[in-house]
């Protein structure tokens, strides 16, 4: 079994998919192989079997140290479409609170032949420091780490921007909200950029948009409808209250009135704009019912989407 490459611990040597850690860093062919793989996959949700047989025999363990209904669920979904056997461990309540160290519990855990680790973490870096330990027939695949990547919800975004939009080479996207705690915009400006969005802006208050954002290739607006304007894509981001340290934000109705999607905010874009969400959404906030379950809205076929995009990893991954 190929070993992972020295130079990105993603890839091994052969330059495939090892391990799924971050969308920063991975070449624009993988970000095009896994959306190509994902397409097929989406359309098994139609069928009446909605099984495959590419990872019969394998195991896969979702490992969440951090609480996740809407990326466990879809992650054993997936798994299951594959035909994995599929394990869920919520850590945070069992041996992490007897003590036992991160890598102890991947070494037991591997010891029961594991295949691939999926890992959610309130610290950015573990699932760095898992793929770093892991048998080389074994995989990780981050499902979200501390404010640093969400990768697969990264991937789906990208996936249901190119159903829609086709061709990301003539697109502005917009990206508005809590930036600063989110590791889905992160995820989704690297992807974006990778494959050639010509622009990308983020919108929101001085106070959610991170230190020097600049740096990774996108344009900044304070102001909502100047951001707006003339976009093709809307990804509304959630308010992430439970990462705040500090009011950041004078009011939930202060912010929803500057930086709330509504009707009238989203006719400053594109009359075929698409409108999204990584979910859950806070409705009266981040966006107004009317448009969340309007015509512009892509907020439902995302979550179909990202069963699609994790089957696509996960198959790469194993098969690697």
């Amino acid at each position: 079994m190929p070993r992972s490459s020295p130079h990105n611990p993603q890839l091994n040597a052969n330059g495939e998919l090892q391990h799924l850690l971050s969308i920063e860093g991975l070449p624009r062919e993988i970000l095009v192989q896994i959306l190509d793989t994902a397409e097929p996959f989406a359309g098994v949700t139609e069928r009446e079997v909605k099984k495959v047989p590419l990872m019969r025999g394998k195991s896969v363990f979702n490992l969440f140290f951090e609480a996740s209904t809407r990326t466990r669920t879809t992650f054993e979904i997936a798994a299951k479409r594959l035909s994995a056997d599929v394990i869920n461990l919520n850590v945070a309540v069992s041996s992490q609170t007897k003590g036992e160290s991160l890598l102890d519990t991947v070494a037991n855990l591997s010891a029961m032949q594991a295949d691939v680790f999926v890992v959610r973490h309130g610290s950015s870096g573990a699932p760095y420091l898992i793929a770093r330990h892991v048998k080389p027939h074994e995989h990780v695949i981050n499902a979200g780490d501390g404010r640093h990547a969400h990768p697969t919800q990264g991937l789906l975004d990208l996936y249901t921007i190119r159903h829609y939009k086709k061709d990301f080479t003539r697109l502005t996207v917009a990206i508005v909200g809590d930036v600063l705690h989110s590791r889905v915009a992160r995820s989704l400006i690297h992807g974006l950029t990778t494959l050639g969005v010509p622009e990308v802006r983020v919108i929101g208050p001085q106070t959610l948009l991170p230190a020097g954002v600049e740096s990774l290739g996108v344009r900044v607006f304070h102001d909502m409808r100047s951001g707006l304007k003339d976009c093709d894509v809307v990804v509304m981001l959630r308010l992430q209250n439970e990462r705040m340290n500090g009011a950041l934000l004078p009011s939930a109705q202060e912010f929803f009135k500057h930086y709330g999607l509504t009707a009238d905010k989203l006719a400053l874009a594109k009359p075929d704009a698409i409108v999204m969400h990584p979910g859950p959404m806070n409705r009266g906030v981040e966006i107004d019912s009317s448009v969340a379950d309007g015509p512009h809205s892509v907020i439902l076929p995302q979550v179909t989407f990202g069963i699609a995009v994790r089957m696509a990893v996960m198959s790469i991954v194993a098969s690697n």
